[in-house]
């Protein structure tokens, strides 16, 4: 037993892939282990990609990267004299004239594609190009005529493989080898039964056989059908993204695909470039063309320079850009075709279990092997002593080989657990549906399974343990610090300074920052922009309000955007109140602003130096509004004398805001006090560590401890970062991520279910046969009879227990390592008591049961088989209903909670009766009495009494794996580990 165990456990080491790019080694060689002992390659293999066509989309991937390389970086003026020279005519479409428009599709996408300058220059530029596709470069399109620039120009969508029909997953689980050699067997069998039973009763067998495999493609098909559904619903919201753009004189929001040819898109630091189009105007605007070209060098972005392309990522700066091709007249959108058919990788857990079904399959295999070979040996025996010997064949005699060929094969049908791995599949995408409806986008299948073995969650502060909707709650100015969150201390505060700090304030407000005040259709004011943008800009606005100062506009004469790396942002205004001089303003993290002050404005506008006590008192300011949990900024100005530069040092400082981001209540509901430098909640009995990483600064992860946690994502993430992201959460809440550990958790245990249900099941159906055939000389179970366990055990009862809700005991159970065993002692131990219960049942009912039973009569070993197979499917019943547990006594917790298991133990029983007493003639059933019924479903019971007293027998726990999940020591924790 040990040199088979370590021989199994080496088998198994073939079948382990990384949860994120596995390499193409890893990728082939499980599934060279795999072999040939696949019932159906097209159903087991459709959520695994294929390895040589994903080769063939990288080769083409390259080619078109490499044009686009061509095009982008070796423009050398030759090459540019001969394009001139080549030059093709682009005929304007009729409709096209009839819209107004005077430039055609293809051409315009042609200027941006080939960074085409002489023919920008020919249509005059950004300016001409807009003119002649009827936009304002201030107001954008009219919202009306988004439908027929779409009829003209193309929508922004790209071209996708068509959706999978019904009919094709039919096609696809009509594929399996061992159905088609099982109706084949049908066939013959129905045309031996024909010449020797004659009408109608010779075709009853085949029949049966061929109606039963019917059911089993199309309930397989169905459920493949559905899961494919869900993975397209799914795909649909993985693709949305909004972009803002200016329509009808306003900014404004809209989704990527609405967007046409003549849009005015506003872009900034981690959005995705929506389409092909022209630099308008912006600061700073960097762009990552890698996606495209390969390249990975940043590509600056200016007039000179004004090609943008559909696909690329915002680096740095903002901008605003003309959209002049969007669709399959992008090269992005050509790029996507050939990306879509790709396929994603399979999870760890599909390939593992890929690994269990092979070794059962193989055990299996021999099963059915020595069942053939016991039949046969005892049939030709008999035959033998038989009068006329092995020499007289007849019909009847053919009909019992091939019964015993299609006993074999339906025991490999049994057998090989092809259902295992797309167990997987069908948990998680019900997992990933649910997810979906709690607000968490999964975009990558082995991500769910990845955060059910998570030991560590280290969490962004901002938008996350917090809602991310900021307002100012403090400002420090003219050497005292007020609140402004209430009526009242505005009230001080503009009691406190005069109107001349109140102008440069406001000044400074409004002009240094990367957000916009907008005024939308109906005359209501919006902010567009970050957070903590729009959180400084409500301020501004609420001074307006009380101080009846407004703020002047002014023309930005350069602007240097936030960025991370710095931690400030620095704009330079022709101010009406700088006595003609330029003057630039600062804003930033406080430590880095206040670092570059040299003097501080008063109350009354005056300037007075910065002493080093001043400085301190400043920053004994920043601390306390730090240590209250406020994120912090300072904001500074310097009228320039030369050039308009933005200066290094020597700023003014004008105030310190103090920005309130309040936590989320998911966070304070699950909050406990720890230490005063990681922010560590009560899921430490989920997970080993759960630490807050904030970048606001040294005091503030100990003001949430004392603050409102009682110590103490997709909304606030860039394009750039989703599209980057494993899981998106939607919603930005904390508790979004404990669904998807949870969830996650649910998923792996799930599968240990129905392993633990499809292994008993496997050990009995094929001990019974092999027994049965030994001692007896034929199967009790029937062909039609094993299918319809088959089909109970595979895709009915992954349905059953892989979808089955988590719940909140899960996550008190440890995460579960790389290096653990799937199949635990706990489940041996289940999985070997109830097959010793049911095998000693249906031994003992076999060669006993006649007596037992009192059976008599002419029909008495059909009832017995009948009965055999009755109480065989209501074992299978009630283990299901065991499974759903595998350590706790109560299997009977939220059983109604989770419909589809109540559903599909309901339809078995049903259908069984069905069988039993409906379809006698196809399935080889008799009529049972009422007596014999309520007996098998007494027996099939006890198998929840068989799994109390085994859930009481201690099983030793696994030795701790020292391979952890992540690969990773865990995070220190303490005072002593910041």
């Amino acid at each position: 037993m040990a040199y088979l165990r370590n021989k199994s456990m080496e088998f198994l080491k073939r079948f382990e892939v990384p949860a994120k790019n596995p390499s193409e080694d890893a990728q082939r060689r499980w599934r060279e282990a795999v072999g040939t002992l696949v019932k159906n390659r097209r159903r087991r293999f459709r959520m695994v990609p294929d390895l040589d066509k994903r080769s063939q989309v990288e080769t083409q991937r390259r080619k078109i990267q490499e044009k686009l390389r061509v095009a982008l970086y070796v423009q050398k003026a030759a090459l540019q004299f001969i394009d001139a020279a080549r030059r093709t005519e682009h005929p304007l479409p009729e409709l096209a004239r009839q819209c107004g428009f005077s430039v055609s599709a293809e051409e315009l996408a042609t200027v941006v594609r080939n960074h085409d300058t002489k023919s920008l220059r020919h249509h005059k530029g950004v300016d001409g190009i807009a003119r002649k596709i009827n936009v304002s470069l201030a107001d954008g399109i009219k919202s009306d005529d988004t439908g027929v620039r779409a009829q003209v120009y193309g929508a922004n969508q790209y071209t996708e493989k068509p959706p999978r029909t019904f009919w094709m997953f039919l096609w696809d689980a009509s594929q399996d080898m061992t159905l088609l050699l099982l109706a084949f067997c049908a066939l013959i069998s129905v045309v031996i039964g024909l010449a020797t039973e004659g009408w109608p009763s010779g075709m009853y067998d085949g029949l049966g056989i061929v109606l039963t495999i019917f059911l089993v493609v199309m309930i397989t098909a169905a459920s493949d059908y559905k899961q494919s559904l869900q993975f397209r619903d799914l795909d649909k919201e993985k693709k949305k993204i909004d972009m803002h753009v200016t329509r009808d004189g306003y900014r404004q929001k809209v989704s990527i695909y609405d967007i046409v040819v003549g849009d005015i898109v506003h872009l900034s630091i981690g959005d995705q470039v929506p389409a092909d189009g022209l630099y308008i105007d912006g600061y700073s605007f960097v762009v990552d063309e890698s996606s495209l070209s390969g390249e990975s060098e940043p590509v600056h972005l200016s007039n000179a320079n004004p090609f943008l392309l559909g696909g690329t990522k915002v680096q740095d700066g903002s901008a605003r850009m003309l959209v002049t091709a969007v669709g399959m007249r992008t090269e992005w959108g050509n790029l996507m075709e050939t990306l879509s058919q790709g396929g994603e990788d399979e999870t760890p857990l599909q390939v593992k279990l890929n690994g269990v079904a092979t070794i059962i399959g193989k055990i299996g295999l021999a099963f059915a092997v020595l069942t053939f070979t016991v039949l046969m040996a005892r049939f030709l025996v008999n035959k033998a002593h038989a009068p006329g010997g092995l020499l007289r064949w007849r019909g009847a005699d053919a009909l019992s080989v091939l019964n015993f060929f299609a006993v074999a094969v339906t025991i490999i049908v049994v057998a090989v657990p092809e259902g295992l791995p797309l167990a997987v599949t069908l948990s998680l995408a019900f997992a990933m549906k649910k997810l979906m409806e709690e607000r968490a986008l999964v975009r990558h299948l082995s991500a769910c399974e990845t955060m059910g073995s998570a030991s560590c969650i280290c969490t962004d502060k901002t938008g996350t343990l917090t809602t991310n909707h900021m307002v100012v709650e403090k400002v420090w100015a003219s050497g005292a610090a007020q609140t402004v969150s209430t009526a009242k201390g505005f009230d001080e505060l503009k009691s406190s300074v005069a109107e001349n700090f109140t102008k440069v304030l406001l000044e400074g407000v409004f002009h240094c920052s990367g957000s916009e005040v907008v005024t939308n259709k109906d005359g209501k004011t919006t902010i567009m922009g970050t957070p903590t943008e729009t959180a400084i800009l409500e301020f501004g606005l609420e001074v307006e309000k009380y101080t009846k100062v407004e703020h002047t506009s002014a023309k930005k004469l350069k602007v240097e955007p936030f960025n991370s790396v710095k931690k400030t942002m620095a704009v330079v205004i022709a101010s009406p109140h700088a006595a003609g001089h330029p003057r630039a303003f600062l804003k930033g993290a406080s430590e880095v602003v206040l670092g570059r002050c040299s003097s501080m404005i008063d109350g009354t506008g005056s300037i007075e130096k910065l002493t080093e006590a001043k400085t301190k008192r400043v920053a004994s300011a920043i601390d306390a509004f730090a240590c209250e949990a406020l994120r912090t900024l300072c904001l500074a100005y310097q009228d320039v004398t030369s050039g308009g530069e933005i200066p290094n040092d020597g700023y003014t400082l004008i105030a310190v805001f103090g920005i309130k981001d309040p936590l989320r209540p998911g966070v304070m509901a699950r909050s406990l006090p720890l230490d005063k430098h990681t922010l560590v909640t009560n899921l430490r009995g989920m997970f080993e560590e759960v630490v807050a990483v904030t970048g606001d600064g040294t005091n503030d992860a100990p003001a949430l401890h004392e603050a409102d946690i009682g110590l103490a994502m997709g909304i606030a993430g860039t394009e750039v970062a989703k599209e980057n992201a494993d899981v998106i959460i939607m919603d930005d809440n904390f508790s979004t991520i404990i669904n998807v550990a949870k969830w996650g958790r649910s998923v792996y245990i799930n599968i240990q279910k129905f392993v633990q249900f499809q292994l008993t099941v496997n050990v009995v159906a094929l001990m019974v046969n092999f027994v049965s055939a030994s001692f007896t000389g034929s199967a009790p179970l029937t062909i039609v009879q094993l299918l319809w366990v088959n089909l109970i055990m595979d895709t009915l009862g992954a349905l059953a227990l892989a979808t089955e809700p988590p719940n909140d005991a899960m996550m008190q159970r440890p995460p579960v390592g790389r290096g653990d065993n799937f199949i635990t002692k706990v489940m041996w131990r289940n999985i070997i008591g109830q097959s010793i219960y049911q095998l000693i049942v249906l031994g003992v009912l076999i060669f006993k049961g006649e007596s037992l039973l009192q059976l008599n009569g002419g029909q008495s070993d059909t009832q017995l088989n009948t009965f055999v197979f009755n109480t065989f499917v209501f074992c299978q019943v009630f283990n299901e209903v065991n499974s759903r547990e595998m350590e706790k006594i109560n299997v009977f917790s939220g059983i109604f909670s989770s419909w589809i298991f109540s559903a599909v133990a309901g339809a078995t029983a049903a259908f069984q009766v069905i069988i039993v007493e409906l379809l006698g003639t196809f399935a080889s059933t008799v009529h049972l009495s009422g007596r014999l019924w309520l007996t098998s479903v007494l027996i099939g019971s006890v198998s929840l009494v068989i799994g109390a007293i085994l859930k009481l027998i201690p099983v030793g726990s696994s030795s701790e794996s020292s391979d952890r999940h992540d690969g990773y020591q865990p995070i220190p924790t303490g005072p002593n580990a910041v």
